[in-house]
């Protein structure tokens, strides 16, 4: 029997009762309700200074950026929570990707921690487009790197009104979509695997 394929999940946000933290959980219990092994990682527990190669020449790579890479390298499949902000990406996203791409030694193959994943993205916004404009930006960053991003992306639009008080979208179908983009992502990930 194959194993579970492996899963890192997270939202570009570090705001405490973020819309996208709370997108991101539903996304996983869909993945891990196809035979996923998700781990969910919260960026705040990571914090980095802005990316400067002045920096990283001097200081080396952040530890908070070895570890975050350390679990992109142990993951398969990426499903990415991404608010938008000013019509793209987050800074503590973009940052996020800047950091792990980084190589750590000569030897190491460029963009390790993005070669052969396959990442699936949702997003939710109070904006009457969920967030779609940053996502069109996060799909595209990622495929330049090398990562193969499913083509559907799920938003939830009227965010501030969307979730319940136990963190699920009041919209059944909307929870049944976001749900899928995780499962989706594992079976990409389990057909890659055979």
């Amino acid at each position: 029997m194959a194993a579970a394929p492996k899963i890192l999940a997270f939202a570009g946000s570090t705001r405490t009762g973020s819309f996208n933290k709370k997108l991101i959980k539903i996304a996983a219990g869909g993945a891990k309700a196809a035979g996923a092994d998700v781990t969910t990682i919260d960026l705040r527990d990571f914090p980095m200074p802005i990316y400067d190669g002045y920096l990283e020449e001097k200081s080396g790579i952040p530890e908070n950026a070895k570890k975050l890479k350390k679990l992109f390298l142990e993951n398969q499949g990426l499903l990415i929570a991404s608010p938008e902000y000013n019509s793209s990406i987050t800074g503590v996203l973009k940052n996020a990707i800047d950091w792990v791409s980084r190589e750590e030694t000569d030897d190491e193959p460029a963009l390790a921690c993005f070669k052969g994943k396959i990442a699936a993205l949702v997003a939710a916004s109070p904006g009457a487009l969920g967030g779609l404009r940053g996502l069109y930006h996060v799909r595209e960053i990622l495929a330049n790197i090398t990562v193969l991003v499913l083509s559907s992306l799920v938003t939830v639009s009227r965010a501030h009104e969307a979730f319940d008080p136990d963190g699920n979208l009041k919209d059944s179908k909307k929870q049944q979509q976001v749900e899928k983009q995780g499962a989706d992502l594992a079976d990409a990930l389990k057909k890659m695997t055979r």
